[in-house]
């Protein structure tokens, strides 16, 4: 093998071709251009693939395998034959990553050469790019709200009902991994149950109590979301009064060490209980009781009648105080739990804390008045015996068709027919509509999403989507729905599937609010905010930080990405953006003035090392631990999630760095995290990987456990460390501040970015896994949203628009090969 790859002018591999601008021998210009053209390409393939051998196979090859890659005999021609192999080294190339530092390579512009030269080889090869396929797939808990929310106006909790999903790649919708169980289908059908009982009512309802809670990491000082104006704390939720009858309401509180109240004994305080803002009840506060009490620590409302139907129930406290009444022990704002950890006793909470709320009811039931959920069921009443049949099947056909995504067939509208009658005959009329109601929602059709495909395929054969399996994908990619009438009206008419009618659709439902789902499904998937929930910053270092303010971090990211859908801004903001969304809680956490009030508005940054999804403390605080950083959690968070290369796992038997020595034994001095990580990493196996981590976690050392501002780390020490976040990336380029990195990442990684955002849309949008055959889809859509500023509009287009999207092989591909 030739070893002259290190000495090829990187302009001859660069440009693939050498041609000259004058012919000498005669021949023709257009002649000579082609005969020079295939010479210069067949050097320039020559030189890359002695630079692949000459290199990459130093490490990667039969014998060592590193990262489980063997490149020998690889070729850039062979490219399209070696997709998984490809790939990876295009993503590290791409990167820089590869050769790793330290190894002597032939340069830059050659190694990007490289990469381009194998995207260009598998991109324009007729074997890659097929659609690819996905297994038949079911509604997660998310999914299932949406859907009875548009169908029925009904608001429901199907964490009650579905078991948690198997989450891929930070996704709760990949086909690939979900799994059927006999409990899932339980759930399903208990769920079905349930949920037609509560959109119809039920006059022979037993009485029954229904508990709601809430955390005791939720603060209970300020007015709870949703409850009325002058109140504080307490708890509200969503309750289906199943019947007009009467109901019993009973508020019970966290108790302390002693069984008692929190706060002090001889606060005056009242819970208020209201049904959609009014006022139902006002129960006075017993400051003394006990939860040795015969009834607890609760207070207890009359029986109260309340109309059939769901609504929105509160029960709250007067707020009669300004802010937290203070004592000696914690003059601080504190959760229940912020004391309870610290090692305090938990009396020195100022104020009493609800923890549940239990209606009991109905009693004494007297109908089920009309309601929105009731109204939207029945779109007809029958006035008499003979028109109950045709209004019935009116009905029915249209829950059916809502629910099935598609027009019931014959066969299945009789089938739910059949079910109404049978009820209808012992029960009457609302009844039997119940009984096809739930047969609607127990159904394969509502549950499972099974995409027809055409008879008589080859194996492995692609095939497009019907208009009304299309019509699906458009609408749970967009809106995490079921299609609206508009999307199930030109399916039926069989326009959806027209190039230009399908754009269209894409551009009104960007438009609609129901494209929230995608900050909210997908960019709450694709960025890890529900990791937040399981963080708990160490309350004796954080006391300020509660639920109430993680719920703000994550919604302040949600609302970041929304702005850039509904504005159609260009996703590049996502990493250089000036500007977020806060309220008056996440505001006084990021010490910025002049913003009040819980709801959250646009905030121009005054500090560029805010900028971005960098700065916000969603990110910074789902990627520490409890009392400190970590660069190497924040560091692989950059790399996995923005930059789409995951490092691999840690080896056995390494200690945490909680165990390395925090102070220096001979001054006194903390050691900074970054000192502690370098005596940390001196094992030279994990040297391998921190070389790459470290220098992107280092920089957002300006930013606390929290997401705090900073200029010094938190610790005992007599000399406390202040903060060194300079590191210096494998290009050999130094950072050292959160907008160094941002810049490195929206310029010289943007490639990588972009790829990596796209990747990860498409994931969600096709609710399956990617693999190195869609790549080269993932690249046209990247390369088309170049033409339009790399707007968020582009994206969303190009993948609908893809074959991938539009179009799947045929499901006995897998058993032919």
């Amino acid at each position: 093998m030739s070893t002259d790859w290190l000495l090829v002018p990187a302009g001859i591999i660069a440009a693939g071709v050498m041609v000259g601008a004058e012919t000498r021998n005669g021949t023709s210009p257009v002649a000579e251009l082609g005969q020079q053209d295939a010479a210069a390409s067949r050097e320039a393939t020559d030189a890359l693939n002695d630079v692949v051998q000459g290199v990459c196979v130093t490490c990667h090859n039969d014998r060592r395998l590193t990262g489980g890659l063997s490149l020998e005999g690889f070729t850039v021609a062979d490219a399209p034959q070696h997709l998984e192999e490809a790939e990876a080294v295009i993503t590290k190339l791409r990167l820089g990553m590869m050769p790793p530092p330290g190894v002597r390579h032939p340069g830059r512009d050659t190694l990007l050469a490289l990469a381009e030269t194998l995207e260009r080889t598998i991109d324009e090869s007729p074997t890659v790019g097929a659609p690819g396929r996905r297994p038949i797939q079911f509604m997660n808990r998310a999914e299932y709200e949406n859907a009875i929310r548009e169908m029925l106006g009904l608001e429901v909790d199907a964490d009650a009902y579905l078991p948690g999903e198997t989450i891929s790649e930070g996704f709760d919708n990949i086909a690939d991994v979900q799994v059927v169980s006999g409990t899932l289908l339980n759930g399903f059908l208990r769920a079905a149950a349930e949920v037609s009982r509560s959109a119809i009512g039920d006059l022979h309802a037993s009485p029954v109590q229904s508990s709601y809670s809430r955390s005791r990491d939720y603060a209970q000082w300020e007015r709870v979301d949703g409850a009325p104006v002058g109140s504080r704390g307490g708890i509200v939720t969503t309750h289906t009064f199943l019947a007009d009858g009467e109901y019993v309401f009973r508020s019970g509180f966290l108790v302390d060490e002693t069984g008692g109240l929190f706060g002090n004994r001889g606060l005056d305080e009242q819970v208020e209980v209201a049904i959609d803002g009014e006022r139902v009840a006002l129960l006075d506060v017993n400051p003394w009781m006990k939860e040795q009490d015969l009834l607890g620590a609760i207070v207890e409302s009359d029986p109260i009648f309340i109309r059939a139907g769901q609504r929105t129930v509160s029960a709250v406290f007067i707020k009669k105080y300004e802010g937290p009444v203070q004592d000696i022990f914690m003059p601080i704002e504190a959760t229940v739990a912020a004391t309870t950890e610290g090692g305090r006793s938990p009396g020195i909470t100022a104020q009493p804390h609800m923890g549940s709320l239990t209606i009991t009811g109905p009693y004494n039931a007297t109908g089920v008045s009309d309601n929105p959920v009731r109204e939207r069921i029945f779109t007809c009443r029958p006035a008499s015996p003979e028109e109950e049949g045709p209004c019935a099947r009116q009905i029915i056909g249209n829950l059916a068709a809502q629910a099935y995504r598609r027009p019931p067939a014959d066969h299945e509208l009789e089938e739910l027919v059949s079910m109404y009658e049978s009820r209808a005959a012992d029960a009457g009329f609302e009844e039997g509509i119940k009984s096809a109601l739930q047969a609607t929602l127990s159904s394969p059709h509502f549950v499972f999403r099974i995409e027809e495909q055409p008879q008589d395929l080859a194996p492995g054969e692609a095939f497009a989507l019907n208009d009304f399996d299309l019509a699906t994908r458009l609408a749970q990619f967009l809106w995490a729905r079921p299609p609206d009438d508009e999307l199930r009206g030109l399916a039926a008419e069989q326009k959806l599937s027209d190039d230009d009618v399908l754009e269209a659709q894409v551009e009104r439902m960007l438009d609609d609010p129901r494209s929230e789902s995608l900050a909210t499904r997908f960019a709450a998937q694709w960025l890890r905010l529900p990791d937040l929930k399981v963080m708990r910053p160490d309350p004796r270092y954080f006391p300020y930080i509660d639920e109430s303010i993680k719920d703000g971090m994550r919604r302040e990211t949600e609302l970041f990405f929304y702005n850039m859908v509904e504005e159609d801004r260009p996703v590049t903001e996502l990493m250089t953006a000036d500007y977020t969304f806060m309220n008056e809680g996440l505001a006084k956490h990021y010490g910025v003035p002049g913003v009040t009030g819980e709801d959250f508005r646009r905030v121009q940054h005054t500090d560029e090392e805010r900028y971005g999804l960098l700065g916000q403390a969603s990110i910074l605080t789902q990627t520490s631990f409890a009392r400190r950083t970590s660069p190497v959690n924040r560091g692989k968070f950059v790399m996995e999630v923005l930059l789409g290369t995951a490092p691999p796992p840690p080896p056995p038997n390494v200690p945490d760095l909680e165990v390395t020595d925090s102070v220096d034994g001979v001054s006194g001095r903390a050691l900074t995290v970054k000192e502690r990580m370098e005596m940390h990493r001196q094992n030279p196996t994990c040297s391998a990987c921190h070389q790459f981590i470290d220098p992107l976690g280092l920089p957002l050392e300006a930013f606390g456990p929290t997401g705090e501002t900073r200029i010094r780390e938190r610790s005992w020490a007599t000399v406390p460390a202040p903060i060194d976040s300079r590191g210096t990336l494998w290009t050999g380029q130094p950072v050292e501040s959160p907008s160094q990195l941002r810049e490195i990442i929206a310029n010289d990684f943007r490639e990588a970015f972009l790829r990596t955002f796209t990747e990860n849309l498409s994931r969600y949008a096709l609710g399956r896994q990617i693999h190195a055959q869609d790549q080269s889809t993932v690249r046209a859509v990247v390369r088309a949203a170049a033409e339009n500023d790399y707007r968020f509009s582009s994206f969303a287009t190009g993948i609908v628009m893809s074959d991938a999207f539009r179009m799947m092989e045929n499901e006995t591909m897998a058993a032919a090969q």
